[in-house]
């Protein structure tokens, strides 16, 4: 995986959906403190500003501490052992943690208080000292940390977009659920597993399926699973998600291109790719004992399989079927009819078109 080229914004290049993250730590984080800020206090009156100066540093610290649990730490961390990538992140954010309430109670003494930097420094200091403030604080930083990695970890396990609905138990009882269903492989996987060899396929299949999935969950895609070199990915039925589904196709299209020279210098070959795309009623619904998992069933899985592919047989790069078509806001220029087609294990044919974008 490649790290961003720019090192002049922490931001540059960053994707929605770990902004989204972010903000939901420092919010979530910011809510904590400010509800034990609240009940800590011992006079509840001219307190309003103090918890306010507080509320903001909060919030923007935890913004950048949020940064650094999804993204800097992330990708330090993401090839040790996930005791040690535990540790060492909770290790990283405690020295964090601290700073943050040095600086909001040091702002709180210097500009609302009115404190000098000595007595501020002082104030700080018999703070932190009594009745045990820096074990209670540890013990609450590690609470909020754990809850954290449960809510990064829920969505990484069954993609973002699910972790409320998996903590409500949403899908313990299966439900029929109206969903754009997009199936995404390799093209020409077999001469390519041929030629790199066993390791250099899998890293390479490895990097290919980075850069789509990057593209997916930008445009709000709930990746379902991977097999091998294939990706099953789906949206709840909208205006909105028919053109995130399209748009998903374009992103991970240029993230390819951008990446393209790396490709051809590690591996000789740059990755292309083959989509079916249908929507319909899928089953959706928690399954397993030992392992749990998200799974999604029904004849719309089917087909979209069958019609992905047909790539093939048809020399298509990206086929959706007449039902995707006809709810999309697609020109006519961005589709070519190729007819009714017969699909395998379907009873009939159904009329599929390609997409030229």
């Amino acid at each position: 995986m490649l790290k961003s080229t720019s090192k002049f914004s922490i931001f540059q290049g960053i994707k929605k959906y770990r902004i989204r993250r972010v903000l939901f730590i420092a919010l979530f984080w910011t809510g904590i403190d400010f509800i034990t800020t609240i009940l800590n206090l011992n006079t509840p009156e001219n307190h309003t500003k103090s918890i306010l100066t507080r509320a903001t540093l909060v919030f923007l610290m935890s913004g950048v501490m949020g940064y650094l649990f999804v993204y800097t730490l992330r990708n330090v961390f993401k090839n040790r052992p996930l005791l040690v990538n535990f540790f060492a992140k909770t290790f990283i954010l405690l020295f964090a943690a601290l700073a943050m309430n040095f600086l909001a109670h040091l702002s709180n003494n210097l500009f609302v208080e009115k404190l000098s930097l000595g007595k501020s420094l002082a104030d700080f200091y018999q703070y932190t000292t009594s009745q045990n403030w820096l074990l209670k604080r540890t013990l609450y930083w590690l609470v909020i940390f754990a809850i954290t990695q449960l809510y990064l970890e829920i969505n990484d396990k069954y993609a973002p977009g699910v972790f409320l609905d998996i903590l409500a138990g949403k899908y313990i009882t299966p439900r029929n659920e109206n969903r754009i269903i997009m199936f995404i492989d390799l093209k020409d996987s077999t001469p390519i597993a041929e030629k790199l060899g066993h390791q250099n396929n899998f890293l390479f299949i490895r990097e290919f399926i980075y850069d789509l999935s990057l593209a997916l969950i930008e445009h709000n895609g709930i990746i379902y699973q991977y097999v091998g070199d294939e990706i099953v990915v789906s949206w709840k039925y909208n205006k909105e998600n028919m053109k995130n589904c399209l748009a998903s196709i374009i992103t991970g299209r240029k993230n390819i291109q951008k990446r393209s020279e790396h490709y051809r210098r590690v591996y000789n070959i740059i990755p292309e790719f083959r989509i079916g795309i249908h929507l319909g009623d899928v089953t959706v619904g928690e399954i397993g004992v030992i392992k749990k998992d998200l799974a999604m069933s029904g004849d719309t899985m089917n087909t979209t399989a069958r019609i992905r592919s047909a790539c093939n047989e048809l020399n298509q790069k990206f086929i959706v079927s007449k039902d995707f078509v006809e709810k999309s806001s697609l020109k006519s220029f961005q589709i070519e009819d190729l007819g009714i087609v017969e699909l395998k294990g379907k009873a009939s044919g159904i009329e599929l078109f390609a997409l030229k974008i």
